[in-house]
């Protein structure tokens, strides 16, 4: 039973919600734009390669920003930084707005991805550091609402925008929510504690963000070149190449503390996390193309058809407790099974629209325990002064695996439309995306089965 100590207090919910109405207009922007990435080519008069780079110039400045939260946290603080962030991304929303080509909406999309970039990692930190981690899988419930939302409201908010208002209004959309967010953040978040006096890893800094950016870009042309081609495999060696430096040099201060990986238990969720992009990411790729290509539903109707899978990752909310009650390790593992009993009827020939919806909602709930068990994995055991770093670490991790995973699935996916109809293609394809989430099970094992309390 659920004691009084278990419950988060209200002030930490208070904040909670403060909090994440500022990152809704990331997550909801990342939909929204996906969706209207047509329209704006034909109203950009711009080809379907440069429209991608809507998408590809935010994800790259995304990838370089993350980094950074980690030392600008204890640098400038917390709340300075999250609302530096959010005012990043207001500027950004409002310029894309106002935008007039094709280069200025991408150029525009850089400073969004910025401010994105920095949102997530000091969301975590500020609760975190708030609500301790003798309840941080409820705590991670609370966080990762706004990556469950997103992706149902965001396909039905894009549909109807695109359909019935200017597209500048995809952007515009954001300022009313950046505006608020920043409003309540000021009035609402707590004083930073006194700020650290450690100085900015540069070279650490011009060694992470291009390496991420450079594999990040590479795998992005996958889907265009296989992954053989030197429009890929230059790219990722750059950035394999500048990684291994970050790792191997010594520093006092690194960017990204590297000790952290010293904890067996951040180890394995790091690992989990980066396998869990290939399963959760790979396949929110596939679904809906499937629903598009094979089932020959509109952008709209598509969008429609997965919000069932967002309806179980808010019924897997539930994880949060149990996580804290009985380890994240458990938790992992029925996940795992979970996502992949919601995987399967995807790998039919001509499955029905009925065990489809049911099968999304028993996908969603698995992925929604495994995320949040896999972050109280990598939390638990870990000191406050720790978390900023943890923070930006999580997140890479993410990016990264969520990047492999849809290069991957999207090789597999072309190759296999080449010689099979489109619906056996698609059913070839989520057999592989039922492989990945089964090998995420292999760290999982590694997790603790009842999380120590440190006090």
């Amino acid at each position: 039973m659920t004691t009084a100590t278990d419950r988060l207090d209200r002030s930490v919910l208070k904040l909670a919600a403060v909090l994440i109405l500022g990152a809704l207009a990331p997550l909801l922007d990342s939909t929204i734009v996906t969706v209207a990435l047509h329209t704006l080519g034909v109203q950009l008069h711009a080809s379907v390669a440069t429209v991608q780079w809507i998408s590809t110039a935010y994800l790259l400045a995304l990838a370089t920003a993350v980094p950074i939260t980690g030392w600008s946290a204890n640098r400038f603080g917390a709340k300075r930084m999250w609302i530096v962030a959010l005012a990043l991304f207001l500027a950004g929303s409002m310029l894309c707005g106002i935008a007039q080509n094709i280069g200025e909406l991408i150029a525009f999309r850089v400073l969004q991805g910025i401010g994105g970039g920095l949102m997530l990692p000091i969301l975590q930190t500020i609760l975190l550091r708030a609500a301790g981690r003798e309840r941080i899988g409820r705590l991670m419930a609370v966080v990762t609402l706004p990556v469950v939302i997103g992706p149902i409201l965001g396909p039905v908010i894009g549909g109807v925008l695109v359909g019935h208002l200017d597209w500048r209004w995809i952007f515009y959309v954001n300022v009313p929510i950046c505006l608020a967010a920043i409003a309540l953040a000021v009035r609402t978040l707590r004083p930073d504690p006194a700020p650290t006096t450690a100085a900015l890893d540069v070279i650490g800094l011009l060694l992470v963000s291009p390496a991420l950016a450079a594999i990040i870009y590479g795998l992005s042309q996958v889907s265009d070149h296989g992954f053989g081609h030197a429009a890929v495999l230059i790219p990722l060696a750059v950035g394999a190449g500048l990684l291994t430096i970050f790792v191997l040099r010594r520093t006092a201060e690194p960017l990204i503390d590297l000790a952290l990986f010293r904890s067996r238990s951040f180890t394995a969720s790091t690992a989990l996390l980066f396998l869990t992009g290939f399963g959760l990411y790979g396949a929110m790729l596939l679904l809906p193309l499937f629903y598009q290509q094979a089932r020959g539903e509109t952008v709209t109707a598509a969008g429609l058809l997965l919000v069932p899978q967002g309806v179980g990752s808010l019924i897997g909310r539930a994880a949060g407790g149990l996580t804290d009650r009985y380890g994240p390790r458990p938790v992992v593992l029925i996940g795992v099974v979970l996502t992949t009993i919601g995987t399967i009827p995807f790998a039919f020939s001509n499955p029905s629209y009925w065990l489809l919806a049911i099968a999304l909602v028993i996908r969603g709930a698995g992925l929604s325990a495994v995320n949040l068990a896999v972050m109280v994995g990598a939390f638990g055991d870990l000191e406050p002064g720790q978390i900023p770093h943890a923070s930006s670490t999580t997140r890479i991790m993410q990016q990264l695996g969520g990047a492999f995973g849809a290069a991957t699935l999207a090789v597999v996916l072309q190759s296999q439309l080449t010689g099979h109809s489109t619906q056996l293609a698609y059913a070839h394809s989520f057999v592989w995306a039922i492989g990945f989430t089964v090998l995420a099970a292999v760290p999982g094992l590694f997790l603790p089965t009842k999380r120590r309390v440190l006090n």
